[in-house]
C-alpha cells in the first residue's frame, strides 16, 4: 500500500511514534513508584483503552485452545518481566545507556528464532549483530568507570532485552491463529496479574500513590503505549514492517536528547562512540534482513524480526 493513500505524509506519524516512545524512560525516571507498580498501572490503563476495540473480538475467546491460553500466559510473564528488568535499569543506570541496550532487542529475537523456528538470516545480518554487540560492550565498559550501579543497571536492561525477546517469539507463534488485540489485550492482562502477585507477595502497596506518579501511570499508558506502539501498528497498513522497525533507532536518539533536556544526563565519550557502533550494526542488521519490497503492500506480520518490537510489545 503506498504511502500516498495517507491525506498526510507518513513522516509526520512516525516523527510523533519516536518522540512518543522516547518519552517512556523520562516518565518512569520521573516516578517515585516502585517499577512493578508503574509496569502494571501502564498496562491496566492501556487496556482500559484497548476495551473498545477488544468487545468486538470477544467471540473468538471460545476458539482459543488451552495450549494457547498457557502460551498466552507464558507470554504476559515475560512482558511483565521484561518491565521488571527494563524499568528497573533506569534507576541504576542513565537513559541513554538503557535505551541503546534495549534497541538489541532484534538481535536477541533472531537468534531466538534460529533456534526455536530455524530461521535463517543473511551474512550481513550476523556482521551486523557483532557490530551492535560491540557497541553494547563500549557502553557497559564505560559505565564501569562511572559506577557499579551503572553496570548492574546495563546488566538490568540486557536482561530485560532479553526476556521481551522471548515473549516475542511467543507472539510470533500465537499471532497466526490469535487476532493482534485479542493476543495484546490477553497478555497485558496476564502481565498485571503478575505484577499484581508479584506485589502482594513483596508487599509492595499498589494504592496510596500521589498525585504526580497517578499522572504518570496515565502518560506511559497515553504517551509511549498508544501515540507509540498503537501508532506504529497502524502505520503497517501504509508502510513496511522493515520501515517501522528503522524507528527503534529514532528511540534512544529521542530519549537520550530528553534525558538531558529533563534530567540533565551526559555521556562520556566511551558511552557516545558505543552508542553510535549499536546504532550502525542495527541498522546493518535491519537493513540486511529486508523482507519487503518498496511499493508493495506489507505482508502479514509472522517474524518478529522484521517487525520489530512494537508489534508485540511495551
Amino acid at each position: 500500500m503506498k504511502n500516498d493513500t495517507l491525506r498526510i505524509s507518513v513522516s509526520l506519524p512516525l516523527i510523533v511514534g519516536i518522540i512518543a516512545i522516547s518519552f517512556s524512560s523520562i516518565f518512569v525516571k520521573w516516578s517515585e513508584a516502585p517499577v512493578s507498580v508503574q509496569g502494571m498501572y501502564r498496562l491496566l490503563f492501556t487496556m482500559l483503552l484497548m476495551l473498545p476495540f477488544t468487545f468486538k473480538h470477544m467471540r473468538l475467546l471460545k476458539t482459543i485452545s488451552l495450549k494457547e491460553w498457557m502460551l498466552l500466559l507464558l507470554s504476559g510473564i515475560f512482558l511483565a518481566l521484561h518491565f521488571l528488568f527494563w524499568m528497573g535499569s533506569l534507576k541504576l543506570t542513565t537513559v541513554a545507556s538503557s535505551t541503546i541496550l534495549l534497541s538489541l532487542q532484534p538481535v536477541f529475537v533472531m537468534i531466538g528464532a534460529y533456534f526455536a523456528f530455524h530461521e535463517k538470516t543473511t551474512r550481513p545480518a550476523v556482521i551486523g549483530m557483532f557490530v551492535a554487540i560491540t557497541g553494547a560492550v563500549m557502553i557497559g565498559w564505560g559505565d564501569i568507570g562511572i559506577s557499579k550501579q551503572h553496570i548492574q543497571g546495563d546488566i538490568l536492561s540486557v536482561l530485560g532485552t532479553i526476556v521481551v525477546a522471548v515473549h516475542m517469539l511467543i507472539g510470533q507463534k500465537l499471532l497466526i491463529t490469535i487476532p493482534a488485540v485479542i493476543y495484546s489485550f490477553s497478555v497485558f492482562l496476564s502481565a498485571v496479574l503478575v505484577f499484581a502477585v508479584y506485589n502482594t507477595l513483596l508487599h509492595i502497596p499498589m494504592t496510596g500513590y500521589s498525585d504526580k506518579d497517578w499522572g504518570i501511570f496515565l502518560l506511559l499508558a497515553i504517551v509511549p503505549t498508544v501515540f507509540g506502539h498503537v501508532l506504529f501498528n497502524w502505520l503497517l497498513k501504509y508502510v513496511t514492517a522493515v520501515t517501522i522497525s528503522m524507528a527503534i533507532l529514532g528511540e534512544p536518539l529521542g530519549a537520550t536528547l530528553l534525558a538531558y533536556l529533563f534530567l540533565n544526563e551526559t555521556l562520556t565519550f566511551l558511552q557516545w562512540s558505543g552508542g553510535a557502533i549499536v546504532l550502525i550494526g542495527l541498522y546493518l542488521f535491519l537493513k540486511s534482513n529486508r523482507k519487503f519490497k518498496e511499493g508493495k503492500p506489507p505482508a502479514p506480520i509472522k517474524s518478529p524480526i522484521t517487525a520489530g518490537p512494537y508489534i508485540y510489545k511495551k
